[in-house]
């Protein structure tokens, strides 16, 4: 479980085929969040929960399966690319964001980003088949990081980043094409399926 709220902004040290399973073996550069993980310890990056299978040296080393590979941008990551990282929360810490599992739905795209005042704003195209659980005002979870729908259409939702958010994650340096991994709120999933019963 985690919150959206991002510690750091890793640099992807290597991500290279591990076997001939598909998989990927991620290693990421990042002091803070190596300092407070063990082995087999869940961390968000950039929105996916993986699991760590090494840490020291401030450094994290997580292999990525197919399945994550399939749903996410994790198999785009390159050496010297950088990732939003949030350890797992722990019993008695705020949640400062919201519900977010590290449970990528789907792959979004940014239409747009532009300035407005000291901040930003940013427009991405959702699939309908995840636009049905957006809500203005509600959470939504882009590259890890939790934020508020400031409005929404039927093409997808727009975002206004603050300055914070923009200083201290991946999105300030995403622009129109660019591909983002999209977690919608999961209460809105757990809704539906009991009204649907």
């Amino acid at each position: 479980m985690f919150t959206g709220i991002v510690l750091e902004r890793g640099r992807v040290v290597s991500a290279e085929p591990n076997g001939d399973g598909g998989a990927l073996r991620l290693r990421i550069a990042a002091p803070l969040t190596a300092a407070r993980t063990g082995l087999g310890d869940s961390v968000s990056v950039a929105g996916c929960c993986l699991t760590a299978i090494a840490a020291d040296d401030g450094e994290l080393v997580f292999e990525a399966v197919p399945e994550s590979l399939a749903r996410t941008t994790i198999g785009q990551l390159a050496e010297g690319a950088h990732v939003n990282l949030e350890p797992a929360l722990r019993a008695g810490e705020p949640l400062g964001g919201h519900y977010v599992q590290g449970h990528v739905d789907g792959v979004g795209e940014v239409l747009s980003m532009h300035s407005e005042g000291d901040g930003s704003r940013i427009r991405i195209d959702v699939s309908d088949e995840l636009l049905r659980y957006c809500v203005e005002k509600g959470s939504i979870t882009v590259d890890g990081v939790s934020l508020t729908i400031a409005s929404l259409d039927d093409q997808g939702v727009e975002i206004a980043l603050v300055p914070h958010t923009l200083n201290e994650t991946t999105l300030a340096a995403l622009g129109p094409g660019d591909r983002v991994n999209i977690e919608v709120d999961v209460l809105a999933k757990y809704v539906e399926r009991l009204i649907a019963r």
